[in-house]
């Protein structure tokens, strides 16, 4: 058979799969983001983020134990809940997880052309986004095991190049204690939930592992594992790195590096004055930032695969090329779609919505998982419940303008749903 994926990923590489998920425009571009918002309180934040986070990653764990098929939650709702809520859940994938790789795209451009002093006007921005997200494509469409290698890759770099960054800042500076202390008395509640929803999204490269089930081998064992070990290991270098820029340049200044230019730990590293820091962490931004769309462009395509062969989407999108063993079609049609939003050449803007539509997503998750069948559960009933409470009530302390951009084409998609379901029948 021809329609098949090869089982190919292993515990390492699944975990790498989704460090470089998680380590690239979550903490390169977002964390600034939520500062901007939240101020010293981002820190409190970043800890509600991860809470919430580890809740849907155990929730995300054990329906992919369950039921190890590409598509994640698309897929979960379909088999746990009903179609309505299956489709639902792929809809707002698809529109979360590109708004999130446009802003991968754009924070990537933004650190090269901050790096050369290049002209960062608009239109240059998006020009080299979308020729930059062209060439992504193109690997990723070779199947597999090729963007396997290459993500290893790009995380080992990434890695290497924080921690000299952390490292670096902490010598220079000494430990981040005036962050910590600032964090419990320059805040306020709803400026932290807002922060807490945007931070949201920078750990949910963890669902890749989930969303490439069909392609992880011994997937009962090896999705739990390499998600709670993912989740711990970047719960650590998020709260490190933020408290080294805090510690550098203090939150207000933090918070105006996404202003302009999109390069905000390339600002910090070089108010270090440290000669080698500043290439380095341009170096580990722009490896990030590709690991980050080299990732989503496997995740999404992978739902839209799913969603292709339920015909939620176009047919044509299902097929899988015999050589590589890749969804070649599904590949290019999630590069349009992530090609769309880079227009808008707004990294905040890209990231607030991928913030509303991925909760909407999640919620979704740990729903499925409160009605998983007691044979098939790995946790706790309230585990999902606790995540599914938290997924909704965040969701909507992100600004109106953007949750009602979210609700109306979430509308538009189960409009389309209820015409492909009538045609079907």
């Amino acid at each position: 058979m021809n329609d098949e994926l090869s089982r190919s990923i292993r515990t390492p590489g699944a975990i790498l799969m989704g460090l470089g998920s998680i380590i690239g425009t979550g903490i390169f571009v977002s964390i600034a983001i939520a500062t901007q918002i939240s101020g010293n309180g981002v820190i409190i934040a970043i800890v509600i983020a991860a809470v919430l986070a580890s809740l849907n990653g155990l929730s995300s764990a054990q329906l992919a134990a369950a039921h190890p098929v590409s598509g994640g939650t698309y897929e979960y709702g379909y088999r746990f809940l009903n179609s309505w809520f299956g489709f639902t859940a792929g809809w707002m994938f698809l529109i979360a997880k590109s708004a999130s790789a446009a802003t991968a795209v754009l924070g990537c451009i933004g650190y090269i052309y901050y790096a050369f002093g290049i002209d960062s006007s608009g239109w240059m921005i998006v020009g080299a986004g979308l020729i930059l997200l062209v060439l992504m494509t193109m690997l990723v469409s070779g199947g597999i095991s090729r963007s396997n290698r290459a993500n290893a890759v790009i995380v080992g770099i990434t890695l290497a190049g924080l921690t000299a960054f952390v490292m670096t800042g902490f010598f220079s500076q000494g430990l981040p204690v005036q962050p910590i202390m600032d964090a419990f008395t320059d805040t306020s509640l709803s400026a932290i939930l807002y922060g807490s929803a945007l931070m949201f999204v920078a750990y949910t490269g963890y669902g890749r592992i989930a969303t490439l089930g069909e392609e992880v081998a011994k997937p009962r064992t090896t999705i739990p594992k390499a998600i709670i070990l993912a989740m711990i290991l970047i719960v650590v270098i998020y709260l490190a790195v933020s408290l080294t820029a805090l510690n550098i340049i203090g939150a207000d200044a933090f918070g105006q590096t996404v202003d302009g230019e999109a390069a905000p730990l390339m600002i910090v590293a070089q108010a270090l004055s440290v000669p080698f820091i500043g290439p380095v962490i341009t170096f580990a931004a722009i490896t990030a930032m590709l690991g980050v769309l080299l990732n989503l462009l496997l995740g999404l395509s992978r739902v839209m695969l799913g969603m292709a062969r339920r015909k939620d989407l176009p047919n044509a999108l299902s097929s899988i090329k015999r050589e590589t063993k890749s969804p070649v079609a599904a590949v290019w049609g999630t590069a349009l779609i992530i090609g769309l939003l880079v227009l808008s050449g707004d990294v905040f803007f890209t990231w607030s919505f991928s913030a509303f539509t991925v909760l909407i997503y999640y919620a979704i998750t740990n729903l499925s998982a409160f009605m998983l069948p007691k044979e098939y559960r790995l946790y706790p009933r309230i585990i999902p419940a606790l995540g599914l409470f938290g997924c909704l009530f965040l969701a909507f302390w992100i600004e109106p303008a953007i949750w009602g951009s979210g609700l109306a084409i979430l509308g538009i998609g189960l409009i389309w749903h209820a015409v492909a379901k009538a045609q079907v029948q």
